[in-house]
């Protein structure tokens, strides 16, 4: 999957590196990629991490949609953002969920989209 970026094709691995770098920006913890390419259409990649209160996980989110729309003019979806439990944040490419520890617990979403082995 692409993007335009200023003419150019963006890939959904640039893509991932530029949501992974926000995070890292933002002090998102506890960040986990899986990689969907060939199991799932939904996305290439799903990014799960972690912020430590209501505040934070929303402001990771509205940094993080921001930037991609400033930087590849890609307009992001965004669910959850008001509540600030669980923000799902779909770039097309890259699905991106941001919780609260206790939230991220309970639903253990990499339990889910983990492939056998583990491994993401």
């Amino acid at each position: 999957m692409t993007a335009k970026l200023a003419g150019a094709e963006v890939t959904s691995d640039q893509l991932l590196a530029r949501v992974l770098s926000s995070l890292e920006d933002d002090k998102a913890e506890d960040i986990v990629t899986i990689d969907l390419r060939g199991r799932s259409s939904i996305a290439d990649y799903m990014v799960i991490c972690s912020g430590r209160s209501s505040r934070q996980v929303g402001a990771i989110a509205e940094k993080l949609t921001e930037r991609l729309k400033d930087e590849f003019g890609r307009q992001c979806k965004i669910e959850g953002k008001d509540q600030g439990d669980w923000v799902l944040i779909d770039t097309q490419d890259v699905i991106v969920h941001v919780f609260r520890p206790e939230v991220r617990e309970f639903y253990q979403l990499e339990k889910m989209w983990m492939p056998a082995g583990g491994r993401v």
